[in-house]
């Protein structure tokens, strides 16, 4: 195996949570995503094909530095429906011409920032499938 060009078949990215229930009610409630196994103190979500979210009930998280990214085509209709069920934005729905994205944020029960965007034509990244 070429260590460079390293295949894996999912990624899981995992991040603490004091609150699983809260947690469990803002991602399979409020986001919709999929309960895709439940280990009990363990809750993973798919994301997409290949990408999850997994949250641990432990005694202390911490959210500092970390931003949870959502790619979606339909920025201000993820923000107008999360506002309708009560989550606050942090920031509405804009244009960043640095990274050339449309993107709003707001806050997990945790505190974790998600970032909800979409790349702009002409980015790279707006070519990947």
């Amino acid at each position: 195996m070429d260590v460079t060009r390293a295949s894996f078949d999912q990624q899981i990215t995992f991040l603490a949570t004091s609150d699983l229930a809260a947690t469990a009610h803002f991602y399979e409630q409020l986001l919709g995503l999929s309960l895709w196994l439940d280990q009990g103190d363990c809750r993973i979500y798919q994301v997409t094909a290949g990408g999850y979210l997994g949250f641990c009930q432990r005694p202390a998280a911490g959210a500092a530095g970390v931003i949870l990214c959502l790619v979606t085509a339909d920025v201000d209709g993820w923000a107008a429906r999360l506002q309708a069920q009560g989550v606050p934005l942090e920031k509405p729905p804009q244009y960043h011409p640095a990274y050339h994205i449309y993107h709003c944020f707001l806050r997990d029960p945790n505190g974790y920032l998600v970032e909800i965007q979409r790349f702009e034509p002409g980015t790279q990244a707006a070519h990947l499938p």
